[in-house]
This record gives C-alpha cells, structure tokens and sequence, in this order.
C-alpha cells in the first residue's frame, strides 16, 4: 500500500479476530528477532483482562501498527525487573486493576507505514488512557538499537546522555524523549536475545501530571471532555508556489499538534498568496486560477490530518462547481474522513469584485471531541445559522475568517461574543494578518484571532477564554471543557437555550 495515498485511519480495539493480521504485522514489524510475534492464548488474555489496553491502527482496513499494555502495581514489581518477569506468564497475572502505573508491553508500526507519525497517535491515546483512569504514569522498557555500534566505547549511561545530546542518533530512544518519555535509569538484562542493545534496556516514564489518588477509580470516556483547540493567526507573505505555502502549513499543524491540540484551524483564504502569480488577469480570473489549487490542497492537509493526529478545519479557500465559485471550507478529520462546508453569505465584496456565489450547505460535523459546526466570517453575523447549528448539538463554532480594517473585523469579534452567549457555547475565531501588495483587492489584514465562552460563574467573566496578539503572526492554544456547557444549560444563571419561548416564535430551514 502507497502510505501517501491512505484514505482512512481509524485507531480501534485489538480483537481476536485481528490475530493473523496482527501476527503477520508483528513478524515484518520485528523482523529476525527470535520470538517476535505472541501467541494467539497470550492475546486473547490481555483481552479479556484489560480491552482498553489492547488497540491498533487500521489504515484503510490494514493493521498498521499496535500498542499492548497492561496495569501494574510499580512499588511490587521493582525498578530492576526484566521483560520476561511482566510477559512470562500468558495469563498476565501480573495485571493488577488496583495498580498505579500503566506498563507498556509492546509497540510497533509496519515498516510501509513510518514515517506517518502513527506511533505518536499510539503514544497519544495510551497517553489519554492513563488519564482517563487516573493512573501516575506509563513505563516501559525502551530498546537501544544502535547500542552495539558504540558499546566498545560508551557504558549504556554515556550512550543515553549523547543520545539526549544529539550527539548519537538512536530511532527509538530519539521517538520516546520527543513524545515527552524521560529516562528513568538502565535495565541490563532486560530482554533476552536483543543483540543489537546489548540486552540492555532503558526504563522509560511519561508522568501523569493530572494524577490524584482516588477512592475510586473513574471510568474512561468515548468523547473528550477537555478539548484542546489550535488556531493559526497566519502572516499574509509573498510565497515561491504551492510547495512553500503548504511547507508553512506544515509548520504550524506541526506547532498546534505538539501541544496535544485536537483542532488546528486556518483562517478564510489563507491562500490567497498564490494569487500573486496571476496579479496581471483581472480579479474574477485570478481566483478562478486560485481555485484550481483547492483540491491539491485539501488532500495535503487531510494527510496531515492523519499524519499528525489533529482535526484540521481549513479555513475557506475558493472552488468552482458546475461553472460557479464558491467559498468554501473542509473538515480534515484525524481519521482520514473529509467533510465539506460553504459560505452561506457572500459579502458585497466577493459578490461584485469575484462573481461568488451563496452556499446553501449548513449542518454540524460529528467528531472525536464532540459536535462542531463552521461558520466563515460573514456567516457568523447572521444569528440564525449558528442556532439552526445549536439546534443540532454544537458545542464548538469554528469561525474563520479574513477582514482587512478594524471595524470590519469587530464585526466578526462581537457576533462571534453574541454567538457563545445565545447558544451556549464556545466559539473559535482565526484570522488573517499583514499584507499582500502584489494581490488585487487582498492588499491589508486585520485580525485577533480568539476563543470565546458563554458569560456565567463557571467561564471567565468577559467570556474571553484567549486571544492572540493582534496583528501579529502565531498561534493561540486554548483548552474548552464541554461538560461546562451539560451543566449550563441546565444550572445556568439564564438559560438561553432552554428558555426560548418557541409558543410565541419559532425558526425552521426552507424546503428547496
């Protein structure tokens, strides 16, 4: 399979019926290594014991990767255990649900599929399980594979610390520390037969910063609580071609993902730049040509999507259907899915310079974090599109958009305020900033890219959860926590969502 051309990612429970694939994964995963594969009896007690624990990634129905663990009681176990003392028995007795550690027991991604960053999306969901079920932290044995190139030289201690360094290169120390893992101390002895790392391992830790001790354990959930959103206030810049402006959107999905963000979003026609090669046509033929670049676009950032784990929300970038332009936005899920939504209102602007055209696709988008729908700029200062949106489950209105002077832009700042607080929820815009004097009738930007809350006890006062600074290129990264807005709509000081007086007005689509 050509990882470049992976239409669906989906990170699901390991079951019993995935054993041969899975078996056959492990095998090319681990290559010559004696014994690399477990046994169909050792599988299906993890299973049974701990199905949490136990997931895989599927790309486009083929297991590309694994991660098993188990819980365990660290103080019982001891610092100086090898790998045979947690996965000698097949029945796992060492499993322990009242331990305090999650203990990861294998990991791995096929060959054919590296280079995605799937092993993180593993990390990042073992990461979520410890938590969910308010456990201190997770541990493992980590490999040295290029420890027998340097062992005549270095102890494994020296080897560690110039791997820290960057003095060394080692594929697999170098993913753990990146993905916020720290050496804990060196385990000699630790898995038997492992010639490349001299049977030397390193015990690897993660802390749980969110760590209490309980009485009682809570349950993990399906949908995310606490939702990490990444906004990207982009600096409006002359670029070569395609290939520098999507180097850049690389470098911020890249920025936002490394901060555990479940959305990155970009602001309305971040792409105008690429205009500036067709600055000698006229403005309608211009965006036409911008229009071409739309498709290519959205399949990048759907893999990178994939690639790094995040929701991707693309701002608005033009599209021609059927001989009319339109302004129009995609959904990139991480699993690989892709929706797409329109500007409903075109502005003046659009309308006379560009010859746009009116979308008439509105809904929400179901996602791992909940119910979102996307409002582009001029759509948010319409009330009733985003509570048709609310009338459906929003939690979060996205809302990018692009305005070049300061009222233009308190326009969308103020509708999107009134949005959070008549339909009880959180409302993200992204703008636009700097200047493009080589593109027609896109010369100046103006932006403040922000989040914004419902005003009651339990959200800030102002009902500004975070803003950028304005006018300046960044990013803004801020956490909403959806249950907040279960326990406002019902314990609210008002309630907006609940006390509408639908016996004296209503509102309702129009057929077509």
């Amino acid at each position: 399979m050509d990882p470049q051309k992976i239409e669906n990612i989906e990170l699901k429970f390991l079951t019993l019926k995935d054993y041969e694939a899975l078996k056959a994964a492990t095998i090319q995963s681990y290559g010559g290594m004696p014994n690399s594969y477990w046994k169909i009896n050792e599988i299906g007690n993890l299973i049974d014991i701990f199905p949490e624990g136990q997931v895989v990634i599927m790309a486009d129905g083929e297991i590309a990767g694994c991660a098993l663990s188990i819980i365990v009681d660290f103080d019982e176990l001891g610092e100086k255990h090898t790998y045979q003392d947690i996965t000698d028995d097949p029945t796992f007795k060492i499993h322990d649900t009242e331990g305090d550690v999650l203990y990861g027991i294998d990991v791995f991604i096929r060959p054919d599929f590296r280079g995605l960053r799937l092993g993180r999306r593993l990390y990042d969901y073992r990461k979520e399980l410890c938590e969910n079920l308010n456990l201190k932290s997770i541990v493992f044995g980590g490999r040295m594979p290029n420890y027998h190139l340097h062992a005549d030289k270095l102890s494994p201690k020296q080897y560690i610390e110039k791997v820290k360094r960057k003095q060394i290169d080692d594929p697999v120390l170098n993913f753990q520390i990146s993905n916020d893992f720290h050496p804990v101390r060196v385990l000699k002895g630790y898995l038997e037969g492992d010639k490349a790392s001299g049977e030397f391992a390193v015990l690897m830790e993660w802390d749980n910063i969110y760590y209490t001790k309980p009485e009682k354990k809570p349950k993990p959930s399906a949908i995310k609580s606490i939702v990490r959103l990444g906004l990207i206030q982009w600096q409006m810049r002359s670029y070569s071609g395609m290939e520098e402006l999507m180097h850049q959107a690389e470098y911020f999905i890249d920025s936002v993902a490394g901060y555990r963000c479940d959305f990155a979003m970009f602001p309305e026609f971040f792409n105008a730049p690429l205009m500036a090669k067709y600055n000698h046509m006229s403005e309608p033929d211009a965006i036409r040509e911008l229009a071409k670049y739309t498709k290519e676009i959205t399949e990048r950032l759907s893999q990178l999507s994939i690639s790094y784990n995040i929701n991707i929300i693309t701002g608005s970038m033009p599209e021609m259907v059927r001989g009319k332009l339109y302004n129009v936005g995609y959904l990139c899920r991480r699993d690989g899915s892709v929706e797409r939504y329109e500007k409903i209102h075109v502005t003046p602007d659009e309308e006379r310079v560009w010859g746009m055209v009116n979308g008439n696709s509105l809904k929400t988008f179901d996602t791992d974090c909940g119910k979102i729908g996307v409002l582009i700029c001029y759509d948010s200062e319409f009330p009733e599109l985003s509570r048709l949106l609310s009338d459906e489950g929003m939690d979060i209105l996205f809302v990018p958009f692009l305005t070049d002077t300061q009222n233009g832009y308190s326009r969308v700042r103020l509708c999107a305020q009134a949005r959070a607080v008549e339909n009880e929820c959180y409302v993200a815009i992204a703008g636009s900033v700097g200047n493009l004097p080589k593109v027609h009738n896109m010369d100046i930007q103006y932006a403040q890219s922000a989040v914004f809350t419902p005003c009651d006890f339990s959200f800030p006062s102002n009902g500004i959860k975070a803003e950028a600074t304005t006018n300046t290129e960044m990013i803004l990264v801020a956490d909403v926590d959806i249950d907040l807005l279960r326990e406002l709509h019902t314990f609210g000081a008002v309630r907006n969502l609940k006390d509408r007086r639908k016996d004296f007005y209503k509102l309702e689509r129009v057929k077509k």
